[in-house]
């Protein structure tokens, strides 16, 4: 896949995790106002204080770097999940100094944890539980007591564990809505393929290389004949199995790479790239003949329907995709006008060549 589709693809995911960065900021903010506030109003040790105020400052420039310095724009699970082990590592360490397993900042390792499943996903936030539950054990340990305090403490465990279970199972059940979100917004509901605001999201970016490339590329319209005539005598489901039908015949015949879309109604538009309209023509003519001869079933009934098509091809055409679009569609009109089930190529002489020199054409 080309670069510039790469960043198109994964410009929604930048964008997430962009937003996921502030988060962390804000996160990074947070655990410093709150270490500096309890240094300033709590009874702390006096041997302890250096400490503390040495891991305000390594935090406070991890942030800064992070944010604003040679880390700002580096978007992603990698850096959220540095951030994720450097505060979870800060709060442990905060804790050593604060009260260890009574240090009022010991709840703060919830908050990891559920952001690590808004953001990591399941397998990562059960690692990072693995490692608050490990850091609870070593501050739990770190003096010996009797039995009864360590049984109490590893009951103190089980929150850690459940709220990473759930934050993953709440995470994974979001990012499924999401992505049924996205899918919705890019697709045609009855068709299943690409819808047009996807089509030109995909198709600009092929016209921007093939300007840079200086390579072709080709558009195709196609219509279904008497949409109209099969709602009247069937009902309008079966003119919903029509249009499916059609979009059916349609990605049957073209290659992955290519782009196709419901452009509204009964009417497709395919891009095809990396080709003149010469070298398109017999996918179309696949497409146009597959229609003639392929009915499909409806209450048991099977009908018939064909389509018409019209190519034009960039830049032979037009300079721009519209523009190719726009002739492509006015090739499609003309098999429309000459009969319909036919394939016509765009030319400056198709209206003389299809309907005589002498006859004059309106829309």
């Amino acid at each position: 896949m080309d670069e510039l589709l790469q960043a198109d693809v994964s410009h929604s995911t930048q964008q997430r995790y962009k937003g996921y960065d502030r988060i962390m900021g804000n996160i990074s903010w947070l655990l410093i106002a709150l270490v500096a506030l309890d240094m300033k109003l709590m009874p702390t040790e006096g041997a302890n204080m250096p400490f503390l105020a040495g891991l305000l400052v390594l935090l406070f420039f991890y942030n800064i770097n992070a944010r604003y310095g040679a880390l700002s724009r580096r978007y992603g699970a990698i850096k959220i999940f540095a951030d994720l082990m450097v505060f979870l590592s800060f709060i442990v360490a905060v804790c050593w100094y604060t009260g260890k397993v009574t240090s009022p900042f010991m709840s703060l390792i919830y908050l990891i944890l559920m952001a690590t499943a808004l953001t990591q996903g399941r397998r990562v936030t059960y690692f990072m539980a693995a490692l608050a539950v490990t850091s609870y054990i070593l501050l739990a340990s770190s003096d010996f007591r009797e039995l009864n305090y360590y049984l109490t403490h590893i009951i103190e465990l089980f929150p850690f564990m459940l709220i990473a279970h759930l934050g993953a199972t709440l995470a994974g059940e979001s990012e499924t809505a999401r992505r049924e979100v996205e899918r919705l917004s890019l697709t045609d509901d009855v068709t299943g393929i690409n819808n047009m605001r996807n089509f030109f999201l995909l198709a600009d970016i092929q016209e921007k290389l093939a300007k840079r490339y200086i390579r072709p590329f080709a558009i195709c319209m196609i219509d279904a004949d008497n949409l109209k005539k099969v709602n009247d005598q069937y009902g309008h489901f079966a003119g919903t199995k029509l249009i499916q039908q059609v979009a059916t015949m349609i990605t049957a015949n073209i290659r992955s790479t290519d782009i196709c879309a419901r452009y509204g109604g009964d009417e497709f538009v395919i891009m095809f790239i990396e080709g003149g309209k010469e070298d398109v023509l017999g996918a179309v003519e696949r497409i146009v003949a597959g229609m003639a001869s392929t009915p499909f079933d409806f209450e048991d009934q099977s009908i018939s329907t064909t389509v018409s098509a019209g190519v034009a091809g960039y830049p032979i055409d037009g300079g721009d995709l519209r523009t190719i679009m726009a002739n492509a569609d006015e090739a499609m009109y003309v098999s429309k006008r000459t009969g319909k089930n036919r394939l016509t190529v765009f030319s400056e002489n198709m209206y003389e060549e299809s309907f005589g020199k002498h006859e004059h054409i309106s829309r």
